[in-house]
């Protein structure tokens, strides 16, 4: 092994592992986006498995993880793990966080990071409230 070598130049197929990081982080948003839209849509319609503890618990603690990343300025490991993976595959890779690249390729804007900061923590606000409108069911009953 080369002194310049990393452990993303170890791995076969990197294109194709960048491609399933991508598709892994893409349902996480999705996960978190339409998990709050659900979890307050079955409150209203009394849904019982918005309810799950472990549903909730998985939902909040994801949007708590990407809100204090955004607040130290962190950028999330699977997109530094897909940058480098495209790097080494020679393919296309941004510069910036997965969620900016690609809100800002959908809305047509250049935000600054603060912006996401603040939705990210809007958005886990909201989490938090959810608990409160739709509590979880702690026990199975």
């Amino acid at each position: 092994m080369r002194a310049y070598d990393s452990v993303y130049d170890r791995i076969p197929a990197p294109g194709l592992v960048a491609d399933i990081i991508l598709i892994l982080h893409s349902l996480i948003v999705v996960f978190v986006i339409f998990g709050l839209v659900l979890i307050l849509i079955g409150g209203w319609r009394h849904w019982r498995w918005v309810g799950n503890r472990w549903f909730r618990a998985l939902h909040l603690l994801t949007i708590i993880v990407v809100a204090v990343q955004a607040w130290f300025g962190l950028i999330c490991p699977l997109t530094i793990w897909e940058q480098e993976l495209r790097r080494v595959a020679g393919q296309f890779y941004y510069e910036i966080s997965f969620v900016e690249y690609w809100l800002g390729q959908f809305l047509y804007y250049d935000l600054p990071w603060w912006v996401f900061v603040a939705i990210y923590t809007l958005f886990g606000v909201l989490v938090l409230l959810a608990l409160w409108l739709v509590p979880p069911r702690w026990r199975d009953s």
